[in-house]
């Protein structure tokens, strides 16, 4: 752990091989991934909140929910809306949450916290959220619900990483993402149709960041081996992938323009289902009483010719 508290609470370090992962209390947080001195994911600072969500794990909705509002059993739930310049309620309860280790190695660590009942939500739901190095070198990482209330429970899981490949300005690289479909959504970001992926969504042959700046949710993936993998590559062949195993139908691309430091971020978000699935039933789970559900989701990294 670091020496001094962080804005973002106990930072911890994974080690392996070359491969070096900080994770954070808060959030449950990837602060930073890299492979050999190559930084894999953006970071930030030890008095920085997470920007932009850099990192951060999402329970138990991903992305937003609209107005904040949804029905259960024909009452409506108002949950509190965090994202005030759309009005509404974004990226779950646990955000700003301190999760508490329950399991911790050399290059492994468990952290879970708790969302209690609330208005809005009114469930007992517990997030744990598992890191390993794996003995390849890559991130895996585990995100696993069980619900520990007395009746079922909505919930869409998700996270939030940001990738890069070392110091290789970001718009000269290429981004790869295995889908077909985009959700097209309105000025708030909130799903209303689908459409087959064309210009700046289509991304399944390579798509050059340059100037792209886009927010978008696809789906139908194209999972091989039970995995789904989008790619962010660099001119001398490195790269850095993520993959979400079966249980991730969706995956959600954000081109920052405002991160800070960095011309552009590019994020490629896991998630089980889209924005507005309390409402939609787009990609909704729900568990019962004991029950647990768990997604699984990765970063790997292949070096250049350089290297």
């Amino acid at each position: 752990m670091s020496a001094r508290p962080c804005a973002t609470g106990k930072q911890y370090e994974l080690r392996r091989g070359d491969a070096v992962a900080v994770v954070t209390e808060l959030a449950a947080g990837l602060r930073s991934f890299s492979r050999d001195g190559v930084l894999l994911t953006e970071t930030y600072g030890d008095d920085d909140i997470a920007p932009g969500g850099s990192g951060i794990t999402l329970a138990p909705w991903a992305n937003r929910v609209e107005d904040g509002q949804w029905v259960l059993d024909g009452r409506k739930q108002q949950l509190d809306i965090t994202e005030v310049s759309r009005n509404n309620a974004s990226h779950g309860l646990l955000r700003n949450a301190g999760y508490t280790v329950v399991a911790e190695s050399p290059f492994a660590v468990a952290l879970e916290a708790v969302a209690f009942p609330q208005h809005g939500y009114p469930f007992l739901v517990r997030h744990r959220v598992d890191y390993q190095i794996s003995e390849d070198l890559g991130l895996r990482v585990r995100q696993t619900l069980t619900n520990d209330g007395a009746s079922a429970a909505p919930f869409v899981l998700g996270a939030h990483p940001y990738l890069r490949v070392g110091d290789a300005p970001v718009e000269e690289l290429r981004l790869t993402v295995a889908a077909d479909t985009r959700l097209v959504t309105d000025e708030r970001l909130i799903p209303r149709s689908s459409a087959p992926v064309d210009g700046d969504f289509d991304f399944r042959a390579g798509r050059p960041i340059a100037d792209l700046a886009v927010d978008v949710a696809l789906t139908n993936l194209r999972f091989e081996g039970g995995t789904a993998r989008h790619t962010l590559s660099a001119g001398d062949g490195s790269e850095v992938s993520l993959w979400q195993d079966h249980s991730c139908r969706y995956v959600h691309v954000f081109v920052s323009t405002v991160y800070p430091g960095r011309t552009r971020a590019v994020a490629v978000e896991p998630m089980t289902g889209p924005a507005n699935a309390f409402n939609s039933g787009d990609g909704l789970r729900w568990l019962g009483p004991e029950e647990s559900f768990s997604m699984e989701w990765g970063i790997d990294y292949t070096p250049g010719a350089a290297r």
